[in-house]
């Protein structure tokens, strides 16, 4: 059955003192998350245990993101992670620091039959 993406949220997170990617990444994920209600799954009778979650996450150094550490953010759903360069490094000269800002992308995906979804448009105003 063909999937439809029903959900995009955003969202940053960062780690000021510690340098920690990983971290940077799970506060993204958690700000996305606080961004989006769920309401469409409870009014459609779906289980959001059914939908496929798609985390993009964007740092400088992807590779020194755990992705299973970041999977573990996700409540609802069977996440798959990916991490991709992006995100801001902010190196601090006087303290010696680099200040580590992540970007995630939530996507939520759910298996969805072609005929039984369809867009109308609204009646027109008059």
């Amino acid at each position: 059955m063909p999937e439809k993406r029903l959900i995009l949220e955003m969202g940053t997170g960062n780690d000021i003192l510690g340098g920690d990617y990983t971290k940077a990444a799970c506060r993204a994920v958690q700000d996305a998350l606080h961004h989006s209600v769920l309401s469409l799954f409870r009014s459609l009778a779906y289980d959001t245990q059914d939908m496929r979650v798609q985390v993009t996450i964007g740092v400088q150094q992807p590779d020194k993101v755990e992705a299973e550490v970041v999977r573990a953010e996700l409540p609802r759903g069977k996440p798959e992670v990916k991490v991709v360069f992006g995100g801001l490094d902010v190196h601090d000269p006087e303290q010696g620091t680099t200040h580590v800002i992540a970007t995630a992308a939530i996507e939520a995906w759910l298996p969805i039959e072609p005929d039984t979804w369809r867009l109308v448009a609204p009646a027109a105003r008059g």
